[in-house]
């Protein structure tokens, strides 16, 4: 198995648009009603489109589009690909959580160094806290790997509209 050097796990990508910002808004916002495979919504120039509750599951993706004006002819479309902002959080707590309990372990393996007493259980707690790290991080390029179908079908949806639009 090769693994590529990217540590991306939200995939982020840039479009420029030959058409204003305002009518490309407005291009998803009139498909939002004509279809129902995915979820629009739009809040002032972001546009989210995500799949119906019915046919999600918890690695399902995200999309998350800012379409800001470059000038009155030209717009420019930041993507983000992304899990639900609840998995985010509950990954990103995880996260923290392991590092902090590294970040303990390591002073207090410190204190009992310095202390001449044994540290061993706290650097096996270390060395735990940078196994269960690895294994979050595997979940998560998993969980993106199982998700990749999902994610073509938005980048198609999206590419879709902005083809109307632009011609």
């Amino acid at each position: 198995m090769q693994l590529s050097n990217e540590v991306v796990l939200r995939p982020r990508f840039q479009i420029k648009i030959p058409k204003n910002n305002a009518s490309v808004l407005k291009d998803f916002d009139s498909v939002k009603m004509d279809q129902s495979d995915f979820v629009i919504t739009r809040i002032d120039d972001h546009v989210f489109i995500k799949f119906p509750k019915k046919k999600q599951h918890f690695w399902s993706p995200k999309l998350h589009l800012e379409i800001n004006e470059v000038d009155e002819e030209t717009s420019l479309l930041y993507g983000l690909f992304g899990p639900s902002p609840t998995v985010w959080t509950l990954f990103m707590f995880l996260h923290f959580m392991v590092a902090g309990l590294f970040i303990a372990a390591g002073i207090w393996a410190y204190t009992n160094w310095r202390l001449e007493h044994s540290y061993a259980i706290q650097v096996s707690l270390m060395l735990f806290m940078i196994i269960i790290w690895f294994a979050l991080y595997f979940g998560g390029r998993i969980g993106k790997a199982s998700s990749k179908h999902e994610m073509h079908e938005l980048n198609n949806f999206m590419n879709t509209v902005l083809n109307k639009s632009t011609h």
